[in-house]
C-alpha cells in the first residue's frame, strides 16, 4: 500500500471517441502468463486454527473483536495494521512453478464461503486450482496460529468485466470449505442501498492490503498495511488535468487530494471499508479497481462501487449457499443487509 494499487501495464483507454494513454495499475506480466507450465497443486484445505474461536452471532458482520473502537487506530497515512484490526482482509496467493504460493491480490470476506476481489485479478487465470485465500492473517511470512488456509472450488466473474476500462471489475471466490470466525476472522457487512447517502467526506473510510509501499517499489509488503482516506466527488477526479471523465457511476474515486496515500501494487482486490458510527458497524463500499501510479496527486484510486452491484452479489451468494435451507438462506441475506432484487449485471 503506499500505501494501497492493482498493478501497472501501459494501457489505451477509449471512452467514445476519446482515447486515453495511463500508466494504470495492473497485475505484473509474469504472473499474467503463468498457465500450462505450472504443475496444478493438490487442492489442499490446510488449516493452521490451533486456537479455537469464538462462535459468531448469526447477524454479526462488520466488527472487530480485538479492538473497542475506532480511535484505535485512526491513521492519515499509510501504517502497520494491528494484530486482528482488519479481520475482512484476505490474502488471495497464486501457485507458482517453484511449488510456492505467492500474494496477488487482496480479497474481502463477506461470509464463510465467500471472497470478493477485483475481476481484473482472475485475467488469464481462471482455474480455482491455482489459488488459495488465507484469512486472518497479518504477516504473511510468518502465519500465526490464528491464520486459515482455504482452497478454492469455484470462481465467478462478473460476466460484463471490461478488461480496458475495468467496467464491472467485480468477481467472487467460493471457498472449498468454510471458515470458522473468531477475534481474527470476522466478514463484513455489504451496504444496503440507502447507505450513500451518509457517506461524506467525514466518514471514517479505510483501504488495507499487502502491496507495495512505494510507486517503483520492487517488493510487496509482508505486513497488513492500513490507511485512511476521503471519499472524493467524481466530478473531482474526472477533471481534465486528472482522470478526465474516466470514473463513471460504477466507480469511487478515494484517496487524498494532494496524494500520498493510496492503493499500490498487490491491493487490487482489497476492501475500502467505512465506518457507520450510529450502528458501530464497517461496510464494504468499495474494491480496489484501478488508478495511476501509486499515491500521485489528482489521481486517487478507483474502486468498484458496491452499491452498484448488489443484486450480482445477492445471486452468487445464494449459489454459493447451495442446497442449505431456505429459512438460513434468508436470516444470511438479512444479515448481510441484501434484499431479493437481483440486477441484470
Amino acid at each position: 500500500m503506499y500505501t494501497v494499487n492493482p498493478y501497472r501495464r501501459n494501457t489505451r483507454v477509449t471512452r467514445g471517441n476519446a482515447h486515453i494513454s495511463y500508466n494504470l495499475r495492473k497485475l505484473p506480466w509474469d504472473l499474467q502468463k503463468l498457465g500450462s507450465s505450472c504443475k496444478r497443486p493438490a487442492a489442499s484445505n490446510t488449516v493452521d486454527e490451533k486456537s479455537k474461536p469464538k462462535s459468531p452471532k448469526l447477524h454479526s458482520c462488520g466488527q472487530r473483536p480485538l479492538l473497542s473502537s475506532i480511535s484505535a487506530s485512526r491513521v492519515l497515512g499509510g501504517h502497520d495494521a494491528q494484530v486482528g484490526a482488519w479481520p475482512w482482509s484476505v490474502s488471495l496467493q497464486i501457485h507458482q512453478a517453484g511449488g510456492k504460493f505467492v500474494h496477488t491480490c487482496g480479497g474481502v470476506l463477506v461470509n464463510e464461503n465467500s471472497v470478493l476481489t477485483a475481476g481484473h485479478c482472475l485475467k488469464g487465470r481462471k482455474d480455482p486450482y491455482y489459488w488459495r485465500a488465507v484469512l486472518g492473517a497479518h504477516n504473511l511470512w510468518r502465519l500465526g496460529e490464528h491464520t486459515a488456509k482455504r482452497s478454492i472450488r469455484h470462481i465467478t466473474v462478473h460476466p460484463e468485466f471490461q478488461t480496458e476500462t475495468f467496467e464491472n471489475d467485480i468477481a467472487l471466490f467460493k471457498l472449498h470449505s468454510a471458515v470458522r470466525y473468531s477475534n481474527y476472522i470476522q466478514p463484513i457487512c455489504l451496504p444496503p442501498a440507502h447507505l450513500y447517502q451518509y457517506i461524506d467526506n467525514e466518514t471514517e473510510c479505510f483501504i488495507s492490503g499487502w502491496g507495495r509501499t512505494a510507486e517503483k517499489g520492487k517488493n510487496l509488503f509482508a505486513l497488513l498495511i492500513k490507511a485512511q482516506v476521503e471519499i472524493i466527488p467524481s466530478s473531482v477526479c474526472n477533471s481534465s488535468d486528472a482522470y478526465g471523465g474516466l470514473v463513471n457511476d460504477n466507480m469511487i474515486c478515494a484517496g487524498s487530494r494532494s496524494g500520498g496515500t493510496d492503493t499500490c501494487q498487490g491491493d487490487s482486490g482489497g476492501p475500502l471499508a467505512c465506518y457507520h458510527a450510529s450502528t458501530n458497524t464497517y461496510y464494504l463500499i468499495g474494491i480496489a479497481s484501478f488508478g495511476v501510479g501509486c499515491g500521485r496527486s489528482r489521481f486517487p484510486g478507483i474502486y468498484v462501487r458496491l452499491s452498484r452491484y448488489r443484486g450480482w452479489v445477492t445471486s452468487q451468494l445464494l449459489t454459493v449457499l447451495g442446497t442449505i435451507s431456505l429459512t438460513l438462506r434468508i436470516q444470511v441475506l438479512l444479515s448481510y443487509n441484501l434484499d431479493f432484487e437481483v440486477n441484470p449485471k
